[in-house]
């Protein structure tokens, strides 16, 4: 790969940094200024993207459960929705042609439809990678719209086959064969160890499963999403995921920079991207109106329909198949990867406010609700112990274990993962599934009964968000998080945490205090 793609690609990306954008969005916006420039995608560039979308869906599959998916809020969600947008979407789309713009006007109703759907799909990379710069792909609104990204998959999947004609092969019937061979690849996991087997392990079943649907005419992605679903529940599932974080994000970097090497746009095509993207805010009602029929919470609902409101990659390849076919004139690949384009800043923009905005507008949202609230989202607070930890990884299970050794009856753990928390009790630990940035939890808390609040999460915005909803709700008592580096630290501090521990430092200091006993101390000749 030229030097060139790795420069302009971290130009773009730490210029979006600066001003609080995600870097995926400097990748586009590099894709399109080499693009101008005269540059071309070269094998490379594409081979990078179709590994990181390939590492992508296996860990998301990774932290799925199946159980998520025959919810009736996701499949029932993902269907409607896909049904009411394609006729309200199509009406509204059909409006264009009285502007008289020429891309529009000569389409018949069949080609606006085509078009439509092809909107009507939410990006996978856009969402996933938002959800987890924002630490929240574990919490209630995350889960869910992962999941309705999986029935999104599985309808898209459906669509090729119809418009390719290409149908699964007689060997498909042979892939539920693998549950024989389960026990052995599980104990091929185990025996992987914790080295640079595990992130080899990792690219080992997602690409080798891709290729096993490959050869029996399945799109290789979906088997990449589906056997990572298949390996969810060993426990090592995790640490592959996070092993092959660092190559995943590497990789995607060539997706967001392929997009740009369509084609270039005209004014005329980039007025018309324009247009399209003004039928976001359309996807997100309709998101928002059938979660809230579905009894899900004002937040839930809003949170779970905004990080989905955007266009798809799956656009492009839509509209890939329709020029090859003859249905769509080329022109059109270039509006809609505009659109996708378009749609990325905006999701990306908006999220950055969202939790702010429905503080402010709590009261609006909370109007739509149902008075009936499904059992997972309603929380009583389970006893009166003056010390909670938020976030029970291992920092916060390793803090539980140490106050639990003084007096277990002060304390209690909350997470928002509900399969964490089932492990945890079945491993004698006194835990609860919530969600701790949501105003709403802590409505249903009587704050005068806890002393202390230990904040154990990975991300600092989210330690952030829930100091500023323990601010709001009138809270007390101390607050205590953990940071990785200085200058996270110091922005903690700054936003009234009371005591933030440096997560390196303090574990060699604990380290050093457990070791201490193992050296016998030379006596003071002077005493």
């Amino acid at each position: 790969m030229d030097f060139i793609w790795v420069l302009f690609a971290f130009i773009c990306g730490f210029l979006a940094k600066t001003v609080s954008l995600p870097p995926s969005i400097g990748y586009l916006v590099a894709g399109f200024i080499l693009h101008f420039i005269g540059f071309q995608a070269d094998e490379t560039i594409s081979e990078l993207a179709s590994l990181g979308i390939t590492l992508m869906l296996f860990t998301i599959g990774l932290k799925l459960n199946i159980k998520d998916l025959l919810k009736t809020e996701v499949w029932a969600g993902a269907f409607s929705h896909t049904i009411l947008w394609l006729i309200l979407g199509t009406l509204s789309f059909k409006i264009l042609v009285f502007i008289s713009l020429s891309f529009v006007a000569d389409l018949n109703i069949s080609t606006a439809l085509l078009i439509i759907f092809a909107l009507s799909f939410s990006s996978t990379v856009c969402v996933v990678k938002l959800l987890e710069e924002h630490g929240e792909l574990k919490t209630r609104h995350g889960k869910l719209a992962v999941a309705i990204l999986v029935i999104q998959d599985v309808i898209a999947v459906i669509f090729l086959v119809a418009a390719t004609g290409k149908l699964p092969s007689y060997w498909a019937i042979l892939l539920p064969l693998v549950f024989l061979i389960k026990p052995l690849l599980h104990k091929l996991i185990d025996q992987a160890g914790h080295g640079e087997l595990i992130p080899l392990t990792g690219f080992f079943l997602a690409f080798g499963s891709y290729e096993l649907f490959e050869l029996v005419n399945i799109k290789g992605d979906l088997g990449a999403l589906l056997v990572g679903m298949f390996f969810a529940s060993h426990n090592k599932a995790i640490e592959i995921s996070k092993s092959l974080l660092s190559f995943k994000d590497l990789f995607l970097i060539g997706f967001f920079l392929t997009i740009g090497f369509t084609a270039l746009p005209t004014w005329e095509m980039l007025g018309i991207a324009t247009l399209l993207t003004l039928l976001i805010p359309l996807k997100f009602a309709l998101f928002f109106f059938l979660f809230i029929s579905l009894k899900l919470r004002g937040r839930t609902a809003y949170l779970s329909a905004l990080v989905l409101s955007n266009f798809s990659e799956f656009g492009l390849i839509v509209a890939s198949l329709s020029t090859n076919e003859g249905w769509l004139s080329k022109e059109w690949l270039v509006i809609l990867s505009l659109a996708v384009t378009l749609s990325f800043i905006f999701t990306n923009i908006c999220y950055n406010y969202a939790h702010v905005f429905f503080t402010r507008y709590k009261s609006v949202f909370k109007r739509y609700e149902n008075i009936t609230k499904l059992p997972e989202d309603s929380f009583e607070q389970p006893c009166d112990a003056p010390i909670v930890i938020i976030g029970m990884g291992r920092v916060g299970m390793g803090a539980y274990k140490a106050l639990e050794a003084h007096q277990s009856k002060l304390i209690w753990g909350l997470d928002a993962d509900n399969n964490k928390v089932n492990w945890l009790n079945d491993h004698d630990m006194r835990a609860y599934c919530g969600d701790a940035e949501d105003a709403g939890f802590w409505e249903n808390i009587q704050l005068n009964h806890l002393e202390l609040i230990l904040l154990a999460l990975p991300t600092v915005q989210d330690v952030m968000n829930i100091t500023t909803q323990l601010k709001k709700a009138n809270y007390q008592g101390k607050i205590a998080a953990i940071a990785r580096y200085d200058d996270e630290k110091e922005k903690l501090q700054k936003h009234g945490v009371d005591k933030v521990f440096n997560f390196y430092t303090e574990v060699g200091v604990g380290f050093a205090k457990e070791s201490i006993s193992l050296f016998a101390l030379p006596e003071d000749d002077n005493r």
